[in-house]
Parts: structure tokens; sequence; C-alpha cells
């Protein structure tokens, strides 16, 4: 059995070296696309908000009680069930004038 000859300029990456304070102050700093200078990528990365963005209108959590074949029905339609049941609750107050 013969096992494949890795090409000649081949580095493992895990033999690289590690990055010393000169490589990092000698490197390109960016913010996206553009160059920035050292501290303003600091600053936006210390900024930077982690998980979901917040919605300007968050939902409500509620506890609403319903058959099981209808919750079996809605389940059946598939991924984005409880969107389509929203948008369903919203569009039924509208014709009523309620909304």
């Amino acid at each position: 059995m013969t096992t494949k000859q890795k090409p000649s300029g081949w580095i493992d990456p895990d033999d690289a070296p590690a990055w010393t304070a000169a490589d990092f102050a000698a490197a390109d700093h960016r913010i996206g696309n553009a160059k920035a200078a050292p501290e303003a990528v600091r600053a936006a990365l210390g900024k930077r908000l982690r998980g979901r963005p917040k919605s300007a209108q968050a939902k409500v959590a509620v506890k609403l009680r319903l058959d099981p074949d209808i919750v079996a029905a809605l389940r059946a339609t598939g991924e984005g069930w409880q969107t389509r049941v929203n948008d369903a609750l919203r569009a039924q107050l509208a014709l009523a004038g309620q909304l």
C-alpha cells in the first residue's frame, strides 16, 4: 500500500509559528473591507453585541389553549407555522377593522 506524497511546498498548519506582538503590530487591521487603526478595531470589537439583534417590536409570549386537531393541522404545514398563525390572526383583525 502506497501513501500519497505531499506537495513539496506544503506546510502543515499545525506547524505554523505562533504570532508575536510584532506580527500583530505589522498586520493590516480592518473593519469590514476598510483599513483601520488598531485602536479603532479594538473599540469596534469591544462594542460588538452577541446574539440576535433586538427587534423594534419584540414578540410577546402567550399561553393559548387550542384543540389538538387544530394544533396538529398547523404543525403539519411545516416550519414557520407559528409565524403563519400570527399572520392569519393579523389578517383577521384587519378584516374586522380592529387593527
